[in-house]
């Protein structure tokens, strides 16, 4: 695999390069670019799930995104240290039904040599809002 720069170990200008990266993939709403990001065999936990694997991710992504519509997602930076970052974030979406959410993060990531992510732990919390509540 190429190298996926910035590399560890990070900076605070470089973290904030992965955070942004990392926001613009996912609000593209892509799952195979996104899953391009992991390594082959990343570990994720996302709420109570756990995966494994790039096949896996692209399966979760799909399944998210035919769920949650009109997805827009916002990255922060919370801390970074040699190859981990932690991020905050908040994402707005709405259901079938029209119903509309802003749900709340924390990440933890951890990053290959060459600057694919291995781990990623999400902590997320969902709060129903009504459309005129809408941030992002």
């Amino acid at each position: 695999m190429e190298p996926r720069h910035p590399l560890p170990p990070f900076t605070f200008e470089t973290a904030s390069q992965k955070v942004q990266m990392a926001e613009n993939a996912w609000n593209t709403k892509n799952p195979e670019k996104v899953s391009l990001a992991y390594t082959p065999d990343t570990e994720w936990r996302n709420r109570d799930l756990f995966l494994h694997g790039r096949d896996e991710v692209v399966h979760f992504l799909n399944q998210k995104w035919s769920k949650e519509l009109d997805y827009k997602l916002k990255k922060e930076l919370w801390a970074f240290t040699g190859n981990k970052i932690a991020v905050r974030f908040e994402y707005e979406w709405h259901d079938a039904q029209g119903n509309w959410f802003r749900s709340y993060g924390n990440e933890n990531w951890e990053f290959d040599d060459l600057g694919y992510m291995k781990k990623r732990f999400a902590s997320i919390n969902d709060v129903p809002i009504q459309e005129h509540q809408r941030k992002l």
